[in-house]
Formats: C-alpha cells, sequence, structure tokens
C-alpha cells in the first residue's frame, strides 16, 4: 500500500532513503528474459541516465543503486540544505524539467502577472512561502 511522502520521509530523523522500484506482471526490467529469450540488457543504461537525470533536477545524491533484472535499488541523500537557497524561478524552471508548469506559473515568471495574491500561490506551489 503506498503511503504519502510526508508519512515517510522524515529529514529531521534522517537524509538517506533506501528505494526500491519493482516490475509487475514478470515483465523484465534488464538483461535476458528466461521466458521470451529477449536481451533487455540496453535498459541498464536508460535506467542509469534516468536515476542521474532526475537527480540534476532535485536536491538529491546517488548514494548507492543496482539495476536487476526485474526491479532496482537506490539509496538517495536528500541535499536540504541545498533546496532551502532555490527561489520561486529555481524551483519553478526544475519543475518545468519533468512537468509542464502551470500557465499561471509561467505568466507570473515571465513578469507579466506580479499581484499579490499570484505571488502567494506561486509560493505555495513551489514551497517557498515566507
Amino acid at each position: 500500500m503506498t503511503r504519502a511522502r510526508r508519512e515517510v520521509v522524515s529529514l529531521d530523523d534522517t537524509p538517506y532513503y533506501h528505494c526500491i522500484s519493482r516490475c509487475v506482471r514478470r515483465a523484465f526490467l534488464c538483461g535476458v528474459d528466461r521466458v521470451s529469450g529477449q536481451d533487455y540488457s540496453h535498459r541498464k543504461g536508460w535506467v542509469k541516465e534516468r536515476l542521474g537525470f532526475l537527480c540534476s533536477v532535485f536536491s538529491m545524491r546517488i548514494c548507492a543503486y543496482a539495476v536487476m533484472s526485474n526491479h532496482y535499488h537506490i539509496v538517495l541523500c536528500v541535499d536540504r540544505e541545498r533546496v532551502e537557497g532555490w527561489s520561486d524561478e529555481e524551483v519553478t524552471r526544475r519543475w518545468g524539467r519533468l512537468f509542464v508548469v502551470p500557465e499561471r506559473v509561467a505568466r507570473y515568471r515571465r513578469g507579466e502577472c506580479k499581484n499579490e495574491a499570484l505571488r502567494e500561490e506561486v509560493e505555495r506551489w513551489t514551497g517557498t512561502a515566507r
């Protein structure tokens, strides 16, 4: 059963987290699938690249990882001090590397709408409320 991050992550207790992601329905992630004979070894590079990209977007470091045939393990360290210095602009820039930024936030970033209510809304979305 999934749980909200705020129930699982406590940076006051530790910045280190061991995460696991497993394939479902006997799907194969890497290596040679004994059932189909297909070789999926090339996917290991994809996983490694994606993990590196995600760490460049978020304030995390990879301490260790292992990509297995149907799952992977990763030990992450959250760099809390680094993220505390991020401005609204930096948070939304990073957000935009992964997702479509809501138009209201994009307009605020472009300086088209700088009213107090929108500033407060952007700060709530980005988690940078003062």
